[in-house]
């Protein structure tokens, strides 16, 4: 037998009694991965989703809930369905609260404007360069188109909390909705305060509060 085979064969019987080498086990997740993965499912549970989409039109909240627009509507919404008494009075205990919001002690009268300077004061950003809301519209437009407030709906697009203004009647837009109609809650619409839907041409002009 040559040299040669002998090694080969010294070689193979070496090799068959090496004990084989363990199969590897299994990695095991490492602690920082199944922490993400915990993270996730928290950050993804409902009671950590955010809710800043508004039920009436699906519209976000482009602005925050803690804006001052926003928070115009929220204080607003609960009022919808406060009638005058009785009707036609231009009166009731809650719209004498209304006017309370605007200097001067006013007197009772059309309260569309009562009304707005008293959601934007109830905001936290009162109407007026004093503060002092606005019993007129005409009163309330001028301020606004003097202090740059003012703006056309052709220029940009209402936000929550702006008020709509009309010949001689304002409320505020709740939102915008998808077909670009302008939802609106109105004091002093139908005697009381109520939500409505307008063109975007209806409005002479927009004033943007916060």
């Amino acid at each position: 037998m040559s040299l040669d085979l002998v090694l080969a064969r010294v070689t193979e019987l070496q090799q068959m009694l090496s004990p084989a080498a363990p199969a590897p086990s299994p990695s095991t997740p490492s602690t920082s991965s199944t922490s993400f993965a915990d993270q996730l499912l928290s950050a993804s549970s409902p009671a950590t989703l955010g809710t800043g989409t508004t039920a009436a039109t699906g519209a976000v909240a482009g602005r925050p809930a803690s804006s001052v627009g926003q928070a115009i509507v929220n204080a607003a919404l609960p009022e919808v369905g406060v009638s005058e008494q009785p009707p036609g009075s231009n009166d009731s205990p809650r719209i004498a609260q209304y006017r309370s919001a605007t200097a001067g002690n006013p007197g009772v009268g059309p309260w569309c404007a009562y009304f707005v300077s008293w959601a934007a004061r109830q905001a936290g950003a009162p109407l007026g360069n004093q503060g002092q809301g606005f019993g007129s519209v005409d009163q309330l437009w001028s301020w606004a188109q003097s202090s740059g407030r003012a703006y056309q709906g052709t220029q940009q697009q209402p936000q929550p909390g702006d008020l709509i203004v009309f010949h001689e009647h304002v409320g505020m837009v709740e939102s915008v909705l998808p077909d670009g109609r302008i939802q609106t809650i109105e004091g002093n619409s139908s005697d009381q305060v109520s939500r409505r839907v307008h063109g975007p041409s209806d409005a002479i002009g927009y004033v943007r509060v916060g």
